[in-house]
């Protein structure tokens, strides 16, 4: 791999704008794309991950940032598997019910929302998807802007009342700046109805998809409550998702002087986070011993974030004959940063005595159950 040159420095809070950040930890040299290419394995670009606290509120943000243009250069998530279905369904619904006029949303990516959307209210409003990387092509009902979102987007007549989003928030690199860009974009009492992840409950049971070069602030709900008053966002209704998301709605309103968070969170989070470190040391111990001693086939599942901080904190990769995924935009390819290949996990079903390391947070169960039911019952996880 080589080194990225070109960064976005972070020295200051997120919150405050202070210079008040105390370093964490830093991982080195760690691949800055999360998702597979078919690019070779000396073209992949590093650059250190290097974490920090505000030490007034608590918030945990990544020092270095990699330049949008090259962070998203191309699309790694296509909603796949039950629990996305699911979320999808119940997110779609959540949208139908709370919006007000047509449609913009931020980040469509795979545009499985927007049908699921627009299947609900039966193609009667207009729906726009502005997204660099679309997975979707355009419709007779579904517009798409090859771009990132600004408020400069035209909105004729004010027709869009509704901007929605999923998955996206905890991407923006200042999410003040993003929610006053929002703001200033819809019309007066414009709904903004999105999905977020549960950063708090990923992060605190140790899941390696919370923080990292695309989720770069440990942005739990509480902080997002906090951003959304401060940049005039009045909240009609938030629901959660299992243990997964939370959905929110809320209007445009009056702009207000709000306080400083809490600043017990920074007890709160810097323990949260050593913990999370410990954790992966020890348990990366636990598992290359399991490696050695296993006679059979070795499989890593998740063409992805999961197995990229796994093998960051040490994992070996010697005796691993592939990475699992499920996604169709990643069998056949490499997991960027290493010089593993994906492969369905249908290939488990001509293999004797297989381990499969499964360390996908909230997803285990689902594909745990899919493997042992459909493909081969003799697998073993760790």
């Amino acid at each position: 791999m080589k080194k990225l040159k070109k960064i976005i420095k972070r020295d200051k809070s997120v919150i405050s704008g202070k210079f008040n950040l105390e370093h964490l930890y830093t991982f080195k040299d760690f691949p800055i794309y999360m998702g597979c290419t078919d690019e070779p394995f000396e073209d992949d670009i590093c650059l250190d991950m290097k974490w920090s606290i505000d030490k007034e509120s608590g918030m945990i943000q990544l020092m270095d940032l990699v330049p949008l243009d090259i962070l998203y250069s191309r699309q790694h998530m296509d909603s796949t598997g039950s629990t996305w279905n699911e979320y999808n369904d119940l997110l779609a619904s959540f949208i139908s019910n709370e919006i007000d006029g047509d449609i913009i949303e931020i980040g469509g990516g795979s545009g499985k929302l927007a049908i699921k959307v627009l299947e609900i209210l039966k193609n009667k409003i207009s729906y726009t998807i502005v997204e660099p990387n679309p997975l979707i092509s355009e419709s007779k009902n579904i517009k798409i802007i090859k771009d990132f979102f600004s408020s400069n987007i035209d909105n004729p007549l004010n027709k869009v009342r509704t901007v929605v989003l999923s998955q996206v928030l905890e991407h923006a690199y200042n999410p003040e700046e993003f929610l006053l860009e929002i703001r200033k974009y819809l019309p007066e009492n414009g709904k903004f109805v999105f999905g977020y992840p549960n950063l708090e409950y990923f992060f605190s049971n140790k899941h390696t998809n919370a923080i990292n070069f695309e989720h770069t602030l440990l942005m739990t709900d509480y902080f997002v409550e906090y951003f959304l008053k401060k940049t005039g966002f009045k909240l009609l209704k938030k629901q959660n998702f299992k243990n997964h998301s939370f959905f929110y709605s809320v209007q445009k309103s009056a702009i207000h002087q709000i306080s400083q968070p809490d600043s017990r969170n920074y007890k709160k989070f810097k323990l949260m986070f050593n913990e999370f470190i410990n954790y992966h040391k020890n348990m990366i111990r636990e598992l290359n011993h399991e490696i050695i001693n296993h006679n059979g086939e070795i499989f890593l599942f998740g063409a992805h974030i999961f197995s990229q901080y796994l093998i960051g904190f040490g994992l070996s990769t010697k005796k691993i004959n592939s990475i699992l995924d499920n996604s169709p935009i990643k069998i056949g390819k490499r997991l960027y940063g290493t010089k593993l290949m994906v492969q369905s996990p249908k290939c488990l079903s001509k293999s004797i005595n297989p381990l499969v390391i499964l360390k996908a947070g909230v997803y285990n169960e689902e594909i745990k159950t899919d493997i042992l039911t459909k493909i081969n019952s003799e697998t073993k996880f760790i």
